[in-house]
């Protein structure tokens, strides 16, 4: 369910005032937890360390990714592969 329209947009207020600290184009990551805010203008160009449960994965935020949340670029699960004879055989074969 998404978010009240009369509320506006979730924005982390402390990572608001952290880009603003920074000089435009700083690669340096900034971590967060807090996979529901969302991405504003001000954020693009910058590294942003999202957390996934284990570890803080960095994203680069650019033009494309403003009003999506954090979370949608910081995959939770890990896909290894499905098991069994045929799949022994695809990758034997590779």
């Amino acid at each position: 369910m998404s978010r009240s329209l009369k509320k506006g947009p979730y924005i982390n207020e402390r990572l608001q005032k952290k880009i603003i600290s920074m000089k435009p184009g700083d690669k340096t990551p900034i971590k967060i937890w807090d996979r529901a805010a969302t991405i504003t203008p001000e954020m693009v160009g910058f590294t942003i360390g999202v957390h996934n449960g284990k570890i803080h994965i960095p994203v680069l935020v650019n033009e494309n990714m403003v009003g999506h949340k954090f979370g949608e670029f910081s995959p939770t699960r890990k896909f290894i592969n499905h098991g069994g004879k045929m799949a022994k055989e695809q990758s034997k074969g590779k």
